[in-house]
Order: structure tokens, then sequence, then C-alpha cells
């Protein structure tokens, strides 16, 4: 077996390890559940401030200032989505670990819910008319959205995990007679080992806070979320990101779902965040977003490869190409590029491979600096991945014409990349 044949199934052991991890399965079906409502919260967003806001959207002319009015409708859409987001990602995540571990009913959901706010504080400072007033039973928003995601994920696996051991103890199941309908007799089943689990957390929450005057959110937040976050809004760190998911799609791995659970949580929560800031009319935090991804370094898909279609219907001279490029180029207007990396191929194919692999980390960079300079606007809104190039570029931006002059300056780019490399797979077909 030559190198290479190792290096690609050491990868492909990897990726298989990573798959299967229940933990990372659980992740992954979570937040493929809850893009639709991430969805809903950007639709909110998009009308409420193009459309109804008074200063920036169609209600500041005259013959439409009466949508103003309706203005709070998508302001409750939106925090009826985004803004909750951490407790329903806790939910699913606890949901689809459930079933993983044999559990058949919604109740790991509800368990990881209820743990996370038994340890979340309920009391919070506001100044109300210049004093400092101390206000109880109240959740704060900074626990619900993004901002807790973390805390969130870990609340939900721990719990789930402990409530699936202890269920899995006779001595702890409360046995009903057989006249009992099941679904009551499952329900007496789980009650000692759901009072366990949630006294174990509300406990671990107190004595946390006891010891370092610190809450677990405090403590997960600074310690593990921002440094995380940080390192994602930097232009190594996406550049990485990107670079690992690439090397898997050449192996013919699909490299989007590997990366999937790091990638999620962190650029949904970034853009949750420019998509709040954005309704309530403050300065826009992050650059690199869901969908920057989309918009600067997945044009037609992973690799750019709208572009490779392009060249190939340019300048290529093999019939094979032009007829793969036939089959795939409608798609790939929908960023759908499954049939150009393993029909062309691209997959395993070391001429190809290169511009596939360096090209979006060029893009990248191009959108990131135009982004930092001002010149294109940061996202703003989420639009769904399968949203075509130019349309997704305007509208999760608000409307920014530099975001669209920046993609169109990045394809540009890619097409000047690949070009050399259709050539070269011409003469090889010449040889």
């Amino acid at each position: 077996m030559g190198i290479k044949d190792k290096l690609v199934n050491g990868l492909t052991s990897v990726a298989n390890a990573i798959n299967n991890f229940k933990y990372i399965m659980a992740i992954k079906s979570a937040f493929i559940t809850l893009m639709p409502v991430i969805i809903v919260g950007a639709f909110a967003v998009l009308i409420s401030n193009m459309v109804m806001d008074p200063t920036n959207g169609l209600a500041h002319f005259r013959p439409f200032a009466f949508l103003a009015d309706y203005k709070p409708i998508f302001t409750a859409i939106n925090y009826a989505s985004l803004n909750i987001l951490t407790v329903l990602a806790i939910f699913m995540i606890g949901l689809e670990l459930g079933r993983i571990n044999g559990e058949k009913n919604f109740f790991p959901g509800l368990l990881a819910v209820i743990c996370f706010v038994a340890v979340t504080p309920t009391t919070i400072q506001l100044m109300v008319n210049g004093d400092m007033q101390q206000v109880t039973d109240v959740i704060a928003r900074q626990f619900t959205d993004t901002k807790s995601l973390f805390l969130g994920i870990f609340v939900s696996i721990l719990s789930v995990e402990l409530y699936s051991k202890l269920g899995k103890s006779d001595k702890l199941k409360i046995k009903m007679p057989e006249s009992v309908p099941p679904n009551v007799a499952v329900s007496f089943s789980a009650l000692i080992p759901a009072i366990i689990t949630v006294t174990v957390f509300s406990a671990l929450g107190f004595f946390f806070h006891k010891l370092t005057g610190l809450y677990l959110y405090d403590a997960v937040y600074n310690v593990v979320q921002r440094p995380l976050e940080t390192v994602m809004q930097g232009l190594p760190g996406i550049l990485t990101l990107m670079l690992v998911a690439q090397i898997f799609w050449v192996i013919g791995i699909h490299g989007n779902q590997m990366i999937k659970p790091i990638r999620e949580p962190l650029l949904l929560g970034a853009i949750t965040v420019n998509m709040t800031a954005y309704e309530q009319g403050l300065p826009i935090p992050n650059i690199i977003t869901m969908p920057f991804w989309d918009v600067y370094m997945s044009i037609g898909g992973s690799g750019i490869t709208l572009a490779l279609l392009i060249c190939i219907l340019i300048a290529s001279k093999r019939e094979d190409m032009k007829e793969i490029t036939k089959l795939s180029f409608g798609p790939s207007l929908f960023n759908i590029n499954e049939p150009v990396i393993f029909g062309l191929p691209i997959m395993l194919n070391p001429i190809m491979a290169i511009p596939f692999i360096i090209t979006p980390l060029i893009t990248g960079t191009i959108g990131y600096f135009s982004t930092l300079l001002g010149f294109a606007g940061r996202a703003v809104v989420m639009v769904p991945w399968t949203t075509p190039p130019i349309i997704n570029a305007y509208l999760s931006t608000g409307g920014s014409i530099g975001a669209v002059v920046t993609q169109l300056i990045c394809i540009a780019v890619a097409i000047l990349i690949y070009l050399p490399f259709v050539r070269i797979a011409n003469r090889r077909t010449e040889g």
C-alpha cells in the first residue's frame, strides 16, 4: 500500500470515528432541525429593517409610513426565534442524544432544558430611574440567546447521559402493575432518575456559585466559548476550518458535514448576534458568520466550483468535462456541487484538488479584508444556503452593493485560479 493510500485510509478512519461519535451526531442533527428557525428569524429581521423601519426601510417614505406601526410584529418573531435559540438547541440536542441512547419519547429534551434552567441565575440587577434594582424570577436574554450556547450544549449532553445511565438501573425504577397503561408506567419508571439528575445539576450550579462567586455561564463562556469565538472571528481560524473541510472533500468525504459540529454553533451564533444588533440599530460586531462562509467561500458550493464550471465552458477541450459541466451547472447556481465533485471528479484528482483547496482560502481572504475595510457590508441576515450567488450577497448584507461587487471579484479571481488547471487537464488528455 502506497503512502497516498495510507493517508486516504487514515483520514477516512478519522472521519468515520468523528461521524459515529454520538455527541457529534446529536449536535449535527439538532442544528439541521434548527435551521428553519434561524431562517424564520432572519426573514423577520429582513422585513423589519428593509420594509418596516421608519429610518432605513420602506416606511421612511411618506406613502408607506403606516408600515412602521407594524414593526413590533416582526420584532416579536425575531425574539421568539433567535433570542431563545439556546433553549431550542438544548431541547433538540437532548432529544437527539436520548434517541441515540434508546429513549423513545421527548423527555430527554425536556429534562435537558430543566437542568439548564436549574443552573441559570434568575435574579438580575437593572438600572431603573438611576437606581440599581434587583429583579427576581426572570431569565436574562444572555442566558437564552447564543451567548449561552456552549453551556447549553454541555448541560444537555451531560444531563441526558446521566439520566440514561441512571435509567438502566432496575433499583431506581418504580414498577407499576401490568394493568397500568404503558405510557404511564414509562413515566413513573423515569421519575427517580429524573429527580436525581435535576438535583445533581441544581446542586452543581449552587455550589459552583458559592465557591467561586461565578455562575456556570460565566465560567463556560469565558473559558470555552469566548476564546473559540475569538479564534473563529480571526482570518486564520476560518481559513483553517475551510482547509480541513476541503481536504476531506478531496478524499471523498463530505467536508461540510465533518466540520459542522464546530462551524454551526460558532458561525450561526455570530450571525444571530449580528441580526439582533441590526434589528436594534446597533453597530454590527461580527465579520465572519455563516453567510460570510456561503457568500465568499462557497460560491456555487464547496471549492467555488461555479468558477471551475465557467472555466470548463471557456477553455476545456474534453467532451467528458463539458458533459459533466452541463449536468452540474444548474445545481451549482443553487450551491449544490456534489455532481461536479464526484462526477468530474475532483475527488482524488491531483490536478483539480489543488485549486479546489486553495481557491476558497483566497476568496475568503478577499471577502474578509473587503468587509474589514468597510467596502462590503457585514452580514446581518441569515439566508438559505441554496440562495444563488449575487442574490445571497445582496440579501445577507441588507442590500450592500459592495458585498455584491466583492463576490463578483471573488468569482473572477476563482476563474483565474482554475483556468491553468483546466488547461493542464487538456494537455494530459492530448498526451
